[in-house]
Order: structure tokens, then C-alpha cells, then sequence
């Protein structure tokens, strides 16, 4: 599933309501929050204001690779390491795969640390989306704060800009540098939650931002912090209203994340809780509205993490009626002929839930044959 940013109210596959795309979303969801937003433009009235432009190429209009980019993971550069001799610069996690430069070809003998270039990205990262200009009322000239001035971003909005950075490296494989972009960006929106309190807004950023930082944790092998993560991801997003349907499906995520983490770890009758608290948040959704097809995939999903949890922990029975309300829910579900990519994971999960059951059905046959 490509990854969605949280700053931008995404489109579910069948949601018909909204069909703009990413980067409008991301357009119109800055012009709607700007009231709220910490690192949002401020109004100013009779005064003069310029066109924000960031010199590195990173500014609200553009999003690509600049001078402090990995041209690897498309990435800000992190860990900035040189190659010798060709002295071409990439992340290190990602250099550190080659044994030839990506760029020019040339053999690397060694890579070597560059601390004044990631000095300078660091700083450039800290500063960006806060850095302000102020603009003449009249001749368009700087001005002391006492003047008329307006205050102009010029980048991105500094969550979006982390965000796509962050998701740019979780991509290629440099989880580090996720991570650390991911931090930044949920350290950003905790001081504007300690501002403005637990609004709707701040909690599902947070609450999305956190989940990200748990699966890079998974990615690494760090399943303690992942758990921790995805469980104060779990705290905000359940903060937050219920008929929303990204909000819910997030947070149902987030549960079984963790009851997955759990279930790997021997911890069953854990598991079995997280997935049966992410089943019900499914089930309360499709209550309201069960014309979703993805909602009801997202329950019947749900209902085999239980049965399976179930069969694991000797209940056979209550294992077996969990598969087969699962068959029955997706055998029943009516999908557009558009609908290509949610009746292949349809049929996907079907088949599983099948072979579940005939498993166990085969199971009993043997059992009977060899009692006979």
C-alpha cells in the first residue's frame, strides 16, 4: 500500500466523494488549515507581499531532488558520505550497498564521513518553513518589525516536507534517516499540541506521524519501540471523532500492528486482544455505512487475525465461525466492475479464508479414517 501523508486527506480507493490527487489534496489542505497550522502563512492587511521562493529549490510549488538530495533514496542527505576518489555524495546507508559510484561509475576505495555538508542539511532542515521575509508596504524593501510586513513561508509546510522526506528514505531502505525525519516532525507537533491542546487535527498528524515511526521501528528489528509507538499512535488516534474514515482505518491499523508484533513474539491471548479491539473499531464503521467495499474487506481481514489467534489457542470452534463469517461476509459483498484491484484482494483473502477451513476439514477426515 503506498504510503499516505498525513497532512493530506487522502481518497480511499472506492471513496467517490473525493478524486482529486495527492498533490492537490496536499494544495487544498494547506489553504484549509492555515488558521491552524503552526507553520501556516500569516495574514497581514494593507501590505505588500512577495512570492515565497526557497533558492535550493525546495519551495511550496516545487518537491524534488535539490543540492542537499540523495540522488539514491531522493531523500535529504543523511549520515552525508563522500566517495573516494570520485568524491560524489550520498547518504551512507545508501552508498554503502554500491561497490561502484551510482553516479559516475568509478570504483570506491572508501567512503568518508562529510560533517560540514550534513551540517549544512541539518541546518537547512531546521530552519526551513520557519525562515520568514518581511516585505515593504510600499517599495517592497525590508522593514523593521514595527512596519507593515508580511510573513511568508518558503517551502512547504514543514510536517508535509519531513513527511515526504521521511517516506522518500523509508522507500529506499535508508530507515535511519525515516526516522529521524519522522522524530523531527513529531517533536514539531507535539510543541504545537502543548500550544493549542489536543485538537482533531494535531492528534490525527501525530497519531499518523507515530504509526510511521513504528513501522520503521518494525523495519529495523525493534519491536519494543515499534509497540510503543503504534501504542501512542493508538492513544491520539482514539482521542479523535469515529466517522472519519481514515481516522479509523489508521487506528485500526495501529491495533493490529500490534497485535501482530504480539502474536510473533508468543504473546497470544495479547494479540488476540489488540485484534479484536481493531475489529470492532472496523465493525462500528461498516454499521454506519456498509457500502464500502474496502470497509468490509478491512472487517473480514480482521475477523481471520482472531479466528486464527483462536485456533492457535485451542478454541476450534470459535476459530471455525470466525472464517466461515468472514467467507460469508466477502462471498456476499457486490463490487463495481471498476473495482479490478479490491476484487483481487477479495479473492485474495477468500482463498485464504478457504484453505483455512478445508484445512481443518481434512484435519477431522483423517482423524475419523484412522479411528475407522
Amino acid at each position: 500500500m503506498t504510503p499516505v501523508c498525513p497532512f493530506v486527506k487522502a481518497s480511499r480507493p472506492d471513496d467517490t466523494t473525493s478524486k482529486k490527487s495527492g498533490e492537490n489534496s496536499l494544495k487544498q489542505h494547506q489553504a484549509d488549515s492555515e488558521s491552524k497550522c503552526p507553520f501556516s502563512k500569516k495574514e497581514a492587511t494593507d501590505s505588500a507581499s512577495s512570492s515565497p521562493k526557497c533558492p535550493f529549490g525546495y519551495d511550496q510549488n516545487s518537491f524534488k531532488i535539490g543540492p542537499f538530495s540523495c540522488v539514491i533514496c531522493q531523500a535529504l542527505l543523511f549520515e552525508s558520505s563522500k566517495c573516494v576518489p570520485c568524491s560524489h555524495i550520498f547518504c551512507k546507508a545508501c552508498i554503502s550497498r554500491f561497490k561502484d559510484c551510482p553516479l559516475c561509475g568509478a570504483d570506491i576505495e572508501k567512503i568518508e564521513p562529510d560533517t560540514n555538508l550534513q551540517g549544512m542539511v541539518d541546518r537547512f532542515i531546521e530552519g526551513h518553513a520557519r525562515i520568514r521575509r518581511s516585505v515593504s508596504s510600499n517599495q517592497g524593501e525590508e522593514t523593521k518589525e514595527s512596519g507593515q510586513v508580511v510573513y511568508e513561508d518558503v517551502s512547504l509546510e514543514r510536517g508535509s516536507f519531513l513527511v515526504q522526506h521521511a517516506m522518500r528514505a523509508f522507500r529506499a531502505q535508508n530507515l535511519e534517516s525515516a526516522k529521524s525525519r519522522l522524530s523531527l516532525c513529531a517533536e514539531d507537533i507535539r510543541s504545537q499540541i502543548e500550544k493549542a491542546g489536543d485538537t482533531t487535527e494535531l492528534c490525527s498528524q501525530l497519531g499518523a506521524v507515530l504509526g510511521m515511526l513504528g513501522d520503521c521501528c518494525r523495519a529495523m528489528g525493534d519491536a519494543n519501540s515499534a509497540v510503543s509507538y503504534f501504542e501512542e499512535s493508538v492513544e491520539f488516534l482514539s482521542k479523535l471523532p469515529k466517522d472519519d474514515k481514515e481516522i479509523t482505518h489508521t487506528l485500526s491499523v495501529s491495533l493490529n500492528k500490534i497485535g501482530d508484533l504480539k502474536y510473533y513474539d508468543g504473546n497470544l491471548q495479547a494479540a488476540r486482544s489488540y485484534y479484536l479491539q481493531s475489529l470492532n473499531v472496523r465493525r462500528d464503521v461498516i454499521k454506519h455505512d456498509s457500502t464500502v467495499p474496502t470497509q468490509v474487506l478491512d472487517v473480514a481481514v480482521s475477523l481471520a487475525k482472531v479466528a486464527d489467534v483462536d485456533r492457535n489457542l485451542g478454541d476450534e470452534k470459535l476459530a471455525t465461525d470466525g472464517f466461515q463469517e468472514a467467507i460469508d461476509m466477502l462471498e456476499s459483498l457486490k463490487l463495481d466492475s471498476e473495482a479490478s484491484g479490491v476484487e483481487q484482494r477479495r479473492q485474495s483473502v477468500l482463498e485464504f479464508l478457504k484453505s483455512q477451513v478445508a484445512e481443518k476439514q481434512e484435519q477431522v477426515e483423517t482423524q475419523v479414517e484412522a479411528t475407522a
